[in-house]
């Protein structure tokens, strides 16, 4: 059992949190602190002239509305939302934390990935705790 757990969350439609959501209650002791961490990418300076002026501002405040709303079906869960390039975020913010467990979601890897690593393969690699891969 984990009393620190680290939860990624990839709004990818391609991804289920369903899974990782699920083990990381299965997982926690009762009293257990639970973070769902979701990465803010930063948006290209030649694409950010073409958005509304509060497109970043209202996508930040509907991403933490998810993420609350998740952390809502565990106990003692919370969301948090921060910015970076998602696996070395997730990296700094594990190092800074210390979580006991990271729990993360992973797709079937296709050739890109192969060639240049994936979110999940750069945390299992680089991360200084337990790494659950959810497919």
């Amino acid at each position: 059992m984990y009393s620190h757990i680290l939860v990624p969350i990839s709004f990818d439609p391609d991804r289920d949190v369903s899974g990782p959501l699920k083990l990381a209650g299965l997982l926690a002791t009762p009293e257990a602190k639970i973070t769902l961490l979701h990465v803010v990418e930063q948006v290209p300076a030649y694409a950010i002239s073409y958005m509304p002026v509060d497109y970043l501002e209202a996508a930040r405040k509907a991403l933490q509305a998810e993420l609350d709303g998740l952390a809502k079906t565990l106990p003692n869960a919370s969301g948090l939302l921060i910015d970076g390039h998602s696996g070395r975020a997730i990296l700094d913010w594990a190092e800074n934390n210390s979580p006991d467990l990271i729990i993360i979601a992973s797709h079937r890897p296709g050739m890109q990935d192969l060639l240049l690593g994936s979110t999940a393969t750069q945390v299992v690699r680089h991360a200084a705790c337990a790494v659950h891969v959810v497919r």
